[in-house]
């Protein structure tokens, strides 16, 4: 059984240390860790990458608060002094993708870098970064499942508080952060230790192959959700998820066609 200790690390003084942000900051640490020794792996200037890392990962942070802002308005018209305190939760990750994404394409071609290599990094290293971020929502009770009887085998504990009023009687909840957290991982060992080298001739590939990964996971992990923002009636994580993975589809097909040589080309 999983149960949060609580939000708060420690508190000095007027400092609070929350684990929503310890565990966001470790996810960025060891996706810039690991994206730098993917730089060198590919010849690349890992001092460089570590910039863009830093710059995809500001965006990110604003990118992930204010689309789960912008969906939840009804819940910060009240109290707009919230909406930039990232460290009581509530962010969303395909805003993290986008803004992260954002902007690291406007640093990439400032210092006409390869956009699509070092998006590929950024796909190799990002579900890594993900995964631990995940646990930021274990500790702030949020980000659950549906209820589960106290047999299942793996079950999470949300205090009466933190539950949604429909689900007041119940317990135990499908751990979906850790069922995300375990599939991003999967993602990062897949495409770090297999594939990236692989799809290297098809620059921008494995950024796809990470983007369809991630959309297919979402998009059932997120059936199990109970906490959904609702877009056009329904999860916006769903809708979402599913466009990602159609654009995948078609942007895999547009990078290894373009990457292909033509029939009258090939040798015989």
């Amino acid at each position: 059984m999983f149960a949060s200790p609580g939000a708060i690390l420690f508190q000095l003084g007027p400092l609070t240390v929350r684990w929503y942000g310890v565990m966001i900051a470790l996810g960025f640490l060891s996706a810039t860790f690991f994206a730098s020794r993917v730089a060198k792996r590919w010849g690349l200037d890992s001092e460089r990458c570590i910039n863009a890392a830093l710059v995809s990962f500001i965006g990110g942070v604003l990118g992930a608060r204010l689309y789960f802002v912008a969906l939840s308005w009804s819940s910060f018209v009240s109290h707009p002094e919230d909406i930039l305190a990232t460290w009581k939760g509530g962010g969303s990750i395909h805003g993290g993708i986008i803004g992260g994404v954002l902007a690291a394409f406007l640093y990439l071609k400032l210092h006409r870098m390869p956009i699509l290599t070092y998006l590929d990094i950024g796909g190799i290293v990002l579900p890594l970064g993900q995964a631990l971020g995940r646990w930021g929502n274990f500790f702030n009770s949020e980000a659950f499942g549906r209820p589960v009887p106290p047999e299942f085998p793996i079950k999470l504990y949300i205090p009466p508080e933190s539950r949604p009023e429909a689900y007041l009687n119940y317990d135990f909840f499908h751990p979906t952060f850790l069922y995300e957290s375990l599939w991003d991982l999967t993602i990062f060992s897949v495409l770090y230790f297999l594939l990236a080298d692989k799809l290297r001739r098809f620059p921008g590939l494995t950024f796809v192959v990470y983007l369809a990964s991630y959309s297919t996971g979402r998009l059932l992990i997120e059936m199990l959700r109970v906490d959904s923002i609702l877009l056009f009636g329904y999860p916006a994580p769903i809708l979402v998820s599913a466009t990602c993975l159609l654009l995948a589809f078609c942007a895999a097909a547009l990078l290894i066609t373009k990457k292909s040589p033509a029939p009258d080309k090939l040798k015989t």
